[in-house]
């Protein structure tokens, strides 16, 4: 379901105002918290995450992260003539919620481009809303591999919307990459699989499976939680009486840290490991102190100790605002940026100016962006998901989420 100097800029665009198009209007004012420059053509890049709820800690630092991509287009005149400016919708992390978001900004004609959703689930219910409209959509966080490669994607690949792009590496890559660390250097042979049976926790725990068994490692339970509940009081005591060293879980933190808690409480003094959509610190303040040496895997490198990202982080915090970045937000800016960078291309080859049919060729332009973005090399396979691969483990060490290894999956 993650984290530059910001983007060199390319030459001067070539001079000529932009006319107001089918899908770009006249606004010389801001829009939630982005600044719109001087007016002219408003662009809009439109944002779906979970801005209320459990999740909502990733969801703000993907909206900040997008408004903070927004502010820095406008503010370089990346496009002459276009302001660009963001609309925030709240999906709760409810595919019903999303469904209807993504049909609201297809009805505003100045939306160009989406950044969003985080969750896969939510990802599922929007595609063909966005796609019947040739309106590009790109996610920082989405990691089910279905939604670029088809629901038969581990014998036959084929792409199924040709507007939904993403900026994070899939569940094919990120669950044999902890089964491999788990298996291979935490040497952890016996494991208990959970999932929250969504489609992001489910297609997690089920890759992760597939490669744990085919090293040599084996299953010793499985279980399905409610992830609406939080007692889960009588999975723990399965898991103790199962001799699992290991316990691996494919959901996120809200489930996740109460869950390693009652583990722990019901007696099995073993590490939980989970994927990108745990690595959040709302985990560790859930599972309190049981959460010392759990592991999560997540995709990229930590954001901190990567050169290309500092000034983003700088920036960030110039900005002032008020919640982290959290795990998706060097992928949330660079998700803007492929859109802002698309819109860029079009304006160049089309004179100066937004064409009747911005939103196609928008999402053409979308596949060949290529760019040095705050997460590293910034473009997009055949299917529209990431060429960067690059993965890192972490563990919770003194309170907080601590990087042990990183690395490029690449098994078979």
């Amino acid at each position: 379901m993650r984290q530059r100097s910001l983007i060199a800029i390319t030459a001067a665009l070539a001079a000529g105002t932009l006319t107001l198009t089918a899908c770009g209007s006249r606004d010389s004012g801001g829009d939630k918290g982005s600044n719109s420059g001087s007016g002219g053509t408003t662009v809009t890049i439109g944002i779906d995450a979970p801005l209320t709820g459990d999740l909502s800690a990733l969801g703000l630092g993907i909206k900040n992260s997008v408004d903070l991509a927004v502010k820095t287009a406008n503010k370089q005149n990346i496009v002459k003539g276009v302001t660009f400016k963001i609309s925030a919708k709240d999906d709760q992390a409810q595919p019903s919620s999303g469904q209807q978001n993504a049909t609201a900004f297809v009805g505003d004609t100045s939306v160009l481009g989406v950044v969003g959703p985080l969750n896969s689930s939510v990802a599922q219910s929007m595609q063909k809303v966005f796609d019947d409209n040739k309106l590009v959509e790109v996610s920082p966080a989405n990691t089910s591999p279905d939604l670029t490669q088809g629901t038969d994607w581990q014998k036959t690949k084929a792409r199924p919307y040709k507007s939904y792009f993403r900026t994070a590496t899939t569940d094919a890559v990120q669950g044999p990459f902890a089964a491999q660390y788990i298996f291979n250097k935490a040497k952890k042979t016996k494991v208990f699989v959970i999932d929250d049976k969504k489609t992001y926790g489910a297609g997690l725990a089920k890759t992760f499976t597939e490669e744990f068994t085919k090293l040599g490692g084996k299953v010793v339970g499985t279980e399905h939680i409610n992830p609406d509940t939080k007692d889960f009081s009588a999975v723990a005591t399965k898991v103790k009486s199962s001799g699992a060293e290991v316990v691996y879980y494919g959901g996120e933190y809200p489930q996740a840290g109460p869950l390693s808690k009652q583990i722990k409480s019901a007696g099995a003094d073993i590490p939980l490991i989970g994927g990108d959509g745990i690595y959040d610190p709302t985990f560790i303040k859930l599972a309190g102190s049981a959460a010392t040496g759990d592991f999560a895997t997540s995709v990229g490198a930590p954001v901190e100790t990567l050169a290309s990202a500092k000034e983003f982080v700088a920036n960030y915090k110039a900005a002032g605002y008020k919640e982290d970045y959290a795990a998706y937000g060097g992928y949330s800016y660079d998700s803007a940026w492929s859109i802002i960078e698309a819109v860029k291309k079009v304006v160049d080859d089309n004179g100066g100016k937004l064409p009747s049919d911005a939103r196609a060729k928008v999402t053409a332009a979308v596949q060949n962006v290529s760019f040095d973005g705050v997460t590293g090399k910034v473009s997009f396979d055949q299917y529209g998901d990431a060429t960067n691969k690059q993965l890192t483990v972490y563990s919770v060490t003194g309170g907080a989420w601590k990087a042990v290894e990183s690395g490029t999956y690449n098994g078979g």
